[in-house]
């Protein structure tokens, strides 16, 4: 497994994709505040499907979206701080996003039950979303070889 060294600390590939990750979500839940870059920005309300609001003119977002969105790059940082916690990271917020995958397709959205809110793009993003945090973890996540579990 490639590590990297700064200082006092080394980085394995698993805390690295943690740090990207977490950069990635926190772009884009400031870029959901941005007006133009999110079309219709009028309309966008705290939570709820009755918000038009859509990052890039296609995934449908509100406050509560956004929100989310920053919290999982906040997560994500923090988490690259330890091999264990980018693991953990990934292998959950990859369940979290499989389940609003499925949350997605079974709720109407023209419903209250919409509060996120979630459209068509946003329930194909949370699949891809899952199956590569869930990947990340799994491949990358594997225990680097050292020289302690070398001798075991």
């Amino acid at each position: 497994m490639t590590q990297h060294t700064t200082g006092h600390h080394t980085r394995t590939a698993i805390q690295k994709a943690a740090v990207v990750v977490g950069v990635v979500f926190l772009a884009v839940g400031i870029l959901g505040f941005i007006p133009g870059v999110t079309t219709d920005f009028s309309t966008m309300s705290f939570a709820g499907h009755e918000s038009d609001a859509k990052l890039l003119g296609v995934f449908q977002v509100s406050i509560l979206h956004n929100i989310v969105h920053l919290l999982f790059g906040v997560w994500g940082l923090a988490a690259a701080r330890t091999y264990t916690g980018s693991r953990a990271y990934f292998l959950a917020g990859g369940v979290i996003y499989l389940v609003l995958f499925i949350y997605g397709l079974v709720i109407g959205h023209d419903t209250a039950a919409n509060f996120v809110p979630l459209n068509s793009a946003d329930n194909w993003l949370h699949l891809i979303l899952a199956l590569g945090m869930i990947a990340i973890g799994l491949v990358l996540g594997r225990r680097p070889i050292t020289a302690d579990t070398r001798t075991r």
